[in-house]
C-alpha cells in the first residue's frame, strides 16, 4: 500500500508541477459556475435553490478533462522509457496502475471540493435536497473513476499522447452518448435493455436525482475494474515482449 501511495503522490505532484491541476480546477470551476449560475440556468431568475445544472455540466466537462489528465500517464512513460526505470524498483504493474489511478481521482476530488460553495450558496438561497446533492457528488466520483479507467487503458495501448486522448474520448463517447442513442433506436426487447444498461448517462442521471441503487454503483465499478484489468494486461504484454 505504501508503494501505491508513493506513486500516487509522485503523479499528484506532477499535475501541479506541470500546471495541469491549476488549469483543470480553474477551467472546470469557471465553466460549471457560468452555466450553473448564469447562462441558461440562471438560479437567481428562476428563484429555485438547485445546483442540478452543475451536475449536467460536470458530466461533459469531465468527459473531456479526464482524458487530458490520463493521456500522458502511461503513453509518455513508455515513449520516454521511464516506465522501465520505474519497474526496476520493487513495484508491480498493479501498484503502478493503482497509484496513477488514485492520483487522478484525488485531483478530481479536490476539484469537486472547490465547487462546494455552489452547494452552500444554493442552500443559503432556499431549501435544497441535501441528500440528492451528496449522492450526486458520489455519482460524479464514480463516473470519474470509470473515465479514469478508460483513460489509463487508452494510455497503455500507445506511446503517443494524442492517440491516447483520442481513443479515450471515443470510448467515453460510446458509454456517455452512443449506447443511449442505440437504446432509443432499438424497439424494445433484450437488446434495448442491454444498451440502456450500458449507457453511462442512465446510471449517472439516477444518482444525481438522489437515488442510490446498487446496480448503478456496480455499473461504474465494473467499468473501472474491467478497464484497469485491461491496462494491466497491456503492461504485462509489454513486459513479455521486452
Amino acid at each position: 500500500m505504501n508503494k501505491i501511495l508513493t506513486i500516487a503522490k509522485r503523479e499528484f505532484n506532477t499535475f501541479f508541477d506541470s500546471l495541469i491541476a491549476y488549469i483543470m480546477v480553474v477551467v472546470f470551476l469557471g465553466f460549471s459556475g457560468f452555466f450553473t449560475w448564469l447562462f441558461g440556468a440562471d438560479v437567481f431568475l428562476r428563484g429555485q435553490a438547485s445546483i442540478a445544472p452543475f451536475f449536467d455540466i460536470a458530466y461533459w466537462a469531465l468527459f473531456f478533462f479526464i482524458p487530458a489528465l490520463t493521456m500522458r500517464m502511461l503513453a509518455e512513460e513508455q515513449k520516454s522509457g521511464t516506465i522501465e526505470l520505474l519497474l526496476t524498483n520493487p513495484v508491480t504493474d498493479w501498484q503502478i496502475i493503482f497509484g496513477k489511478f488514485l492520483a487522478c481521482l484525488a485531483l478530481v476530488g479536490i476539484t469537486l471540493l472547490f465547487s462546494l460553495p455552489y452547494y452552500f450558496t444554493a442552500a443559503w438561497l432556499g431549501p435544497v435536497d441535501h441528500g440528492a446533492v451528496w449522492v450526486g457528488y458520489l455519482g460524479i466520483l464514480l463516473m470519474s473513476s470509470a473515465y479514469i479507467g478508460i483513460g489509463l487503458f487508452s494510455s497503455s495501448i500507445t506511446n503517443n499522447q494524442i492517440v491516447a486522448i483520442l481513443l479515450a474520448l471515443m470510448l467515453n463517447l460510446l458509454f456517455a452518448l452512443l449506447f443511449g442513442f442505440l437504446a432509443q433506436a432499438t424497439t424494445g426487447g433484450w437488446m434495448a435493455n442491454l444498451f440502456d444498461y450500458m449507457s453511462l448517462r442512465v446510471h449517472y442521471d439516477s444518482m444525481i436525482r438522489g437515488v442510490i441503487d446498487t446496480k448503478d454503483i456496480i455499473y461504474f465499478l465494473s467499468i473501472t475494474g474491467f478497464c484497469l484489468v485491461l491496462t494491466e494486461a497491456m503492461l504485462s504484454k509489454r513486459n513479455v515482449v521486452d
